[in-house]
């Protein structure tokens, strides 16, 4: 076997085995496959496609590229649940504590942020102290002890996929389905899970911008979970807008205390019901998603979920005196409001741009190596389909540079539309794929 065979063969549209897959995954990760050879096969792949085996022989063969995390020992169903990214996402630092408190064991590993998504682990790193690279066993015995652990992916998790996107983004080959499908199920897969709950986000601060791609992309990621013995559920969320109210990584962490503790926007409430609904129902707690929903609420506004927050981070290394009190968090050196120029009603607040004019007060990163700023950031006022007058706070501007906070206040006024007639709101929640 060889890896021009196998190039030629995808080149000509014919299906690729198992063991040329295998082959090529294995041979690539160790260097024996040069990368222009790689990249021949992944731009043969992007343009002819593959079918749902081949995409399920791929996940496989990067899962099985590294470590395969063992969760065995926890003793229980282990759901793990994978956002596709978007703008004020901060939906995990809630729901799991949330669901970790009502009994579904919770091991955790999240990405950083890159461009103009955030990243789970950049916000949790924004609470001092607190500890996102654990050994497996320390990851492991938390599990065990609290229910609960969040920590950074820095095991050798499906090392295969990160050399393939690496490549896939370099020849422009990123916006393929089956690939996009491969690279997230292979490393829920060797993450140990033994199910699945995927937040498939749609709209303009995702990577799914409609949801003809997204429902195609959950199928594909449902499929790959069947064929590997893995029940996974797609729950399609909308990333028109900013996720509730904050975008930043302090600001956000603030916006989650405050949510586990009950304050919770719409958007927010719902797509975290329904995530949590979901991954009680797969992990074996309740079938019963109204039931469920119901006492996701009931630990939200009782102090539970807060309080097993609390014992994450403090399990964590993390200092929890930020946590009971948020005035302890550092602030931007300059938080300037947004005030609107006209009456009317929000008719558009653009996710991605907004993404990106955080990303430029500092807030994200363009290159993996670059530093965070966790103070800035931007908190609205005002959702989509909300009335203002002349003259209201749209958005509180958080930044540490006077240059920056002109250039972000200049764009705000232009990125949040008002018009005369209301749009009314999102819809937070799209479709269950199951």
């Amino acid at each position: 076997m060889n890896i021009l065979d196998i190039i030629a063969k995808k080149r000509d549209k014919k299906i690729l085995s198992k063991e040329e897959i295998e082959f090529f995954v294995q041979q690539y990760t160790k260097g024996n496959i040069t990368d222009y050879q790689a990249a021949a096969l992944i731009m043969a792949i992007y343009i002819n496609g593959m079918n749902k085996e081949e995409t399920t022989f791929l996940t496989l063969a990067m899962a099985n590229s590294g470590d395969i995390l063992d969760l065995s020992t926890i003793g229980k169903e282990i759901v793990d649940k994978h956002s596709t990214g978007g703008v004020g996402d901060k939906i995990s630092l809630i729901l799991l504590p949330t669901i970790a408190s009502l009994g579904v064991s919770v091991a955790k590993m999240s990405g950083r942020g890159l461009g103009f998504t955030g990243g789970t682990v950049d916000k949790l790193e924004s609470i001092p102290g607190y500890k996102t690279n654990i050994d497996e066993k320390e990851f492991i015995k938390n599990v065990k002890e609290i229910g609960i652990s969040m920590i950074s992916q820095t095991m050798d998790i499906a090392p295969a996929d990160k050399k393939i996107y690496a490549l896939r983004d370099s020849i422009s080959c990123v916006e393929n389905i089956s690939l996009i499908a491969s690279s997230i199920m292979s490393k829920k897969i060797a993450s140990g899970a033994n199910k699945i709950v995927l937040d498939v986000t749609v709209g303009s601060g995702a990577f799914m911008k409609n949801i003809e791609q997204a429902r195609t992309l959950a199928k594909e990621m449902i499929e790959i979970g069947n064929l590997a013995e893995k029940e996974t559920v797609c729950i399609l969320t909308n990333m028109e807008e900013p996720l509730g109210y904050s975008v930043g990584n302090t600001l956000e962490i603030i916006e989650a205390i405050n949510a586990l503790k009950g304050n919770l926007s719409d958007d927010v409430k719902e797509v975290v019901l329904s995530l949590g609904s979901y991954m009680m129902k797969l992990a074996g707690i309740n079938d019963n998603i109204e039931a469920n929903k119901t006492n996701i609420l009931k630990n939200l506004e009782n102090g539970t979920a807060y309080n097993k927050f609390i014992e994450l981070v403090e399990r964590q290394g993390g200092d929890i005196s930020y946590i009971r009190n948020i005035e302890k968090f550092k602030k931007a050196k300059y938080i300037e409001p947004i005030y609107s120029l006209k009456s009317g009603f929000i008719e558009e607040i653009n996710a991605e741009k907004i993404g990106k004019l955080a990303c430029f007060l500092g807030a994200g990163r363009l290159k993996k190596e670059d530093s965070i700023d966790n103070a800035v950031g931007i908190v609205f006022s005002k959702k989509v389909g909300d009335q203002v007058k002349k003259g209201d706070i749209l958005a509180f501007i958080h930044a540490n540079s006077l240059e920056k906070l002109e250039i972000v206040k200049e764009s705000l006024l232009q990125d949040i539309s008002i018009s005369q007639d209301n749009v009314g709101k999102y819809k937070s929640v799209i479709e269950i794929i199951n």
